[in-house]
């Protein structure tokens, strides 16, 4: 227990120290992104334990992803933040949790998970009605707290081993294990859009379909606080994969 608290007040401290480096900086990033090793935080086991076969091609998405981030994503989002009024704003991000709810729900009945299952179904019926679509929250002040699971987790439940830590671009961060859940989730997903089919009467299914691809993108993104390279960290790189292992392993321990 007490190496639980240890971890658990390690990480959530560097996790805050970023987020908040990141949110005082916003789309301030560095022209030349600091490159240094490992070894300049003192060789220090927690920080290099992780595995890592693949570093080169890791260091170079986590640099491409810097600089999507920087000439792409970051500049649309600001616009979108411009544009659209925060209670729209808010609407929107509710609206894709929503529809999150269905791949939760299917991953806990796949990892025996009963009461997170039915609160993840409770939660989905009341904001699919009364939150009208998903815009609202109300299932919140019920007290039902939102889940999050994915069919990572779930092949974490069923015994499969992370993999190497991998870097994927524009996703970010992740292992061959998640990356490789995180390709069935979406196999799923588009499974159950093309069997209800919702826009097939539009003439313009191709269309709507990317363009909410697209805006769930922007939300995403909107959420996240974390702007590459505006950590303050010289080992960022190593810092980031640092703290992804310990999330995972906090998880774990839950």
């Amino acid at each position: 227990m007490s190496r639980y608290i240890i971890r658990v007040s390690i990480t959530l401290g560097l996790a805050l120290y970023l987020t908040g480096c990141a949110a005082n900086n916003a789309y301030l990033a560095p022209e030349i992104p600091p490159m240094h090793t490992v070894g300049e935080f003192g060789d220090d086991e927690s920080v290099s334990r992780t595995n890592d076969p693949w570093e080169g091609f890791n260091k170079s998405m986590y640099k491409f992803n810097y600089q999507f981030d920087r000439f792409v994503f970051l500049p649309i989002v600001g616009a979108y933040e411009a544009a659209v009024p925060e209670v729209a704003q808010s609407g929107v991000s509710n609206f894709f949790s929503n529809i999150g709810e269905v791949r939760t729900f299917y991953n806990c009945l796949l990892q025996a998970k009963g009461k997170k299952s039915l609160v993840t179904l409770g939660r989905f019926l009341a904001n699919s009605t009364i939150g009208i679509g998903g815009l609202f929250d109300p299932a919140s002040s019920f007290g039902w707290r939102q889940q999050h699971e994915t069919f990572g987790t779930t092949l974490e439940t069923w015994g499969v081993r992370t993999g190497p830590y991998l870097v994927l671009p524009v996703l970010g961060p992740s292992t061959v294990r998640d990356a490789g859940g995180f390709a069935v989730d979406a196999a799923v997903r588009w499974e159950v859009v093309s069997s209800i089919d919702p826009f097939g009467g539009t003439g313009a299914r191709s269309e709507i379909e990317t363009g909410i691809t697209a805006l769930e993108a922007v939300d995403l993104r909107h959420r996240e606080k974390f702007r590459y390279y505006e950590s303050d960290y010289p080992f960022e790189y190593y810092m980031v994969r640092y703290l992804v292992s310990e999330k995972r392993e906090l998880n774990i321990l839950r």
